[in-house]
């Protein structure tokens, strides 16, 4: 007898941004300064995503430093080794880290996810990034960022060689005989002797498959070259959009591509970036945007806003609209994703620059919802009943007082309404969002 179907279940990260994703947040009574490098701090936001049985905690990262480092702290330090020591603090919760394609190498990116996969007991995630900021690329020798279509293709590439050096073990690869001397069946170790167009890896990997097969392959990039390195590769996508519509439309985009690579339908969960400001009332939440927006500096906010538009600062005034005649950054070769999220977030509306600012709360390019823990949750009921969003990547205004305060408020509305879990049940990434274990394809790509 045919098992019955599991209802379709809501998917919720953390998307930890050191004090939380306002840039102000560090500045508050509460905040630790120094929270940005201290581990304590990553792993008591893991345990208050964990304890609400969260799917994962996600870490970012950049190869250059992007932030104004006169105002706010960065990202800095690096997330396989921070979501390790996650890993070690907690049980259940995956550990999603991310690494750029661009400035690696497909043996070392293997080797440390399969890594961390093991750590952790089968919890780890890779988010595929091609990093477009110049300032990377100065780090590793190149004078600019390779163009747009060079970077995906690489990436593309890249990932298809991670996934064969994954698969070069078999999963009966693991004799450890001892009576007979016998560790490992070398016939289910194979190299996979690629020779592509930017690598040639013989391979095999040095280490066994992992406990879920081979950690959970996220993206994040809403270019048409981003969408069809998702509908290849990602099981997860963590995306940019302000409306249902625009989100539902990206959605059936990817995900009918998969389809139509062999994937199946709905083979790319999509987690829309979601920040929160949460009050008792929806005055005490406005007060609070506007309090942590007021501790930021126009000229950082203005400043972040030119370079997500691409522009000089100086053709942005507070008092006007946006300038009528933006292109995407660097002639394409920048951020497609918040570019475009920017401008859905002001099209058809009156706007002065000081209102997208405010509204972005301090010129990101994610959706942020300010109000009470029921107008909270019926924005996230909403968007996933009306196939915009299988999950969301989660981004409180602080940390981790602003993540307590979801937890505490809106969690339990989503569980009433049947939503959300109340216990996880199973160990694995791969349970957590509904996805078998892939077999093993042995190298073969």
């Amino acid at each position: 007898m045919a098992q019955p179907q599991r209802p379709r279940q809501l998917h919720l990260n953390v998307n930890v941004l050191h004090s939380g994703f306002i840039p102000s947040a560090w500045r508050l009574q509460e905040a630790d300064p120094l929270a940005f490098i201290d581990v304590g701090h990553y792993v008591k936001v893991a345990q208050i995503a964990e304890a609400a049985c969260f799917d994962a905690v996600f870490l970012a990262d950049t190869a250059s430093i992007i932030e104004q480092i006169d105002f706010r702290p960065i990202t800095a330090l690096e997330p396989t080794v921070l979501l390790a020591a996650i890993a070690a603090a907690t049980t259940h919760i995956g550990v999603i880290g991310t690494a750029s394609t661009s400035y690696n190498e497909p043996f070392n990116i293997a080797r440390r996810f399969a890594t961390l996969d093991h750590v952790s007991g089968g919890r780890a995630g890779w988010n595929i990034v091609t990093t477009a900021d110049p300032g990377s690329a100065r780090n590793f020798g190149l004078p600019a960022t390779p163009d747009h279509a060079t970077r995906y293709a690489r990436a593309d590439e890249f990932t298809t060689v991670v996934k064969a050096l994954w698969n070069s073990w078999g999963d009966a690869a693991i004799i450890g005989d001892k009576q007979g001397g016998r560790f490992i069946d070398e016939s289910q170790v194979s190299p996979i002797a690629h020779q592509g167009t930017y690598f040639n890896v013989h391979g095999p990997l040095n280490l066994p498959r992992t406990p879920q097969g081979q950690p959970l392959l996220v993206q994040a990039g809403g270019s048409d070259d981003g969408r069809e390195l998702a509908a290849r590769h990602a099981e997860a996508v963590f995306s940019a959009a302000h409306t249902i519509e625009e989100s539902r439309t990206y959605s059936q985009a990817v995900n009918q591509r998969a389809e139509a690579l062999g994937r199946g339908a709905h083979a790319v969960r999509i987690l829309p970036g979601l920040a929160t400001i949460i009050g008792a009332t929806e005055a005490e939440a406005l007060r609070r945007r506007d309090q942590l927006v007021d501790m930021i500096p126009w000229s950082y906010s203005l400043k972040r806003l030119a370079g997500t538009l691409g522009i000089a600062v100086e053709r942005l005034h507070l008092d006007r609209p946006l300038p009528d005649d933006l292109a995407l950054p660097g002639g394409g070769n920048g951020n497609h994703t918040f570019f475009h999220a920017t401008l859905s977030l002001v099209k058809n509306r009156p706007h002065t620059v000081r209102d997208v600012i405010r509204a972005l709360c301090g010129g990101g390019g994610h959706r942020v919802l300010v109000g009470t823990p029921e107008q909270i949750a019926d924005e996230i009921e909403a968007w996933f009943r009306q196939g915009a969003a299988d999950g969301f990547n989660l981004m409180p205004d602080t940390l981790p007082g602003g993540l307590q305060d979801f937890v505490d408020g809106v969690v339990p509305i989503l569980q009433q309404r049947g939503l959300f879990r109340r216990a996880y049940e199973g160990r694995t990434l791969r349970e957590h969002f509904g996805l078998a274990r892939p077999a093993s394809g042995q190298g073969r790509v």
